[in-house]
């Protein structure tokens, strides 16, 4: 399948292609970029795929956790010659991507938790089980094989939220019940790959965390009237409607939000404008996270949306995690963390947001 299409979104006044690529072993292959792809692919060996993992239920919490041993032996931290993320290049490795050149790529992955044909699950006495179906996928922002959400440039940021539109779309169509676009950075949050890139997971039921917050917009939390509170003094910056602000309810030390000032669903929701604003103040935090930890900014982001079934007043975010209290100190999830989901914040919204603010 090579079929190049223009998406029905378009942001920066400049249209948003799409081609299609089903890869050797079957995975496909999704490529974004302003102008149409049209490079021949290079030949491909097939591997064999795992097919998901299970979902297990935990009674005393309240939710299901995914199982997927498969993923114990993905690719941990190559060098340089052998990035899997990179293009392929003539006389060079095989990578996922067989093609010399790309501006944005997306792709089914290898090491999948969920997958939609998930079909093992263990028979345990008194133990809820099923498998795994959903949906994982890599996005490998730019073909270099260092750089951030910063450094990839504002016009690369929007073909970036074009595409992940345009995956909401094809996975809520699919029947997932939840999308959640993220991005994992840094050493100290587990990255194995430092190719920039994020993953978008597709969830077969809403996850107990994002139920949380659907419940709460549902009931009349108001985030617009958050975000208009909280500007004045806990604001980092704005740009075509879109804010980007430090929670006065952070759990995280330097913790960041961005989203619209008007309640919006999800980023498919909102105007050109804003998510052009959405891609300035996405670069715009990773920028100032590297400015005042005075390295690349270990960092949990993630989009965070309404549900496919929709829900009343859901306000869409991104939510940016940093797991560093200060340059070179981590801000480890210890045991009463983990344990009781009560967060002890080392550093004051306060102090986190003028910190941010003065990094200029």
């Amino acid at each position: 399948m090579t079929a190049t299409i223009p998406l029905a979104r378009s942001i920066g006044g400049r249209p948003v292609h799409r081609r299609d690529f089903e890869k050797a072993d079957g995975r496909m292959l999704r490529l974004y970029g302003r102008e149409h792809h049209v490079l021949e692919p290079s030949l491909q060996s097939a591997d064999d795929l795992a097919q998901g993992g299970e979902l297990r239920y935990h009674p005393l919490r309240n939710e299901w956790n995914v199982y997927a041993a498969h993923r114990q032996n993905r690719t941990f931290k190559p060098s340089a010659a052998d990035d899997p993320l990179a293009p392929t290049v003539p006389g060079g490795p095989e990578t996922e991507i067989p093609f010399s050149d790309f501006e944005l790529a997306v792709f089914e992955n290898k090491f999948a938790a969920f997958h939609p044909s998930a079909s093992q699950a263990a028979t345990l006495a008194g133990i809820n089980a099923e498998p795994a179906r959903g949906a994982c996928d890599v996005v490998v922002y730019d073909p270099a094989g260092s750089g951030n959400l910063h450094s990839i440039g504002a016009d690369r940021r929007q073909v970036l939220i074009a595409a992940l539109i345009d995956r909401y779309e094809a996975l809520f169509a699919a029947g997932c019940q939840y999308v959640l676009p993220f991005e994992n950075r840094g050493d100290e949050v587990g990255v194995t790959l430092h190719h920039p890139h994020g993953q978008i997971y597709g969830f077969e039921r809403v996850p107990l965390v994002q139920q949380r917050a659907v419940d709460a917009f549902a009931a009349g939390y108001d985030l617009s009237a958050e975000i208009t509170a909280a500007m004045p003094d806990y604001g980092l910056a704005e740009a075509g409607g879109v804010a980007a602000f430090v929670p006065r309810f952070a759990r995280f030390p330097f913790e960041v939000w961005v989203a619209p000032r008007a309640c919006r669903a999800g980023p498919w929701a909102c105007t050109d404008e804003e998510l052009e604003g959405l891609a300035a103040m996405m670069g715009e935090v990773t920028r100032r996270y590297d400015a005042i930890f005075q390295q690349p900014a270990a960092t949990m982001m993630a989009l965070h949306a309404a549900p496919n079934a929709g829900t009343k007043g859901y306000h869409f975010s991104v939510q940016f995690y940093p797991l560093l209290r200060a340059p070179g100190r981590v801000k480890y999830l210890a045991s009463v963390e983990q344990h009781t989901g009560v967060f002890t914040v080392d550093v004051m919204p306060e102090t986190a947001v003028k910190a941010l603010r003065d990094v200029g």
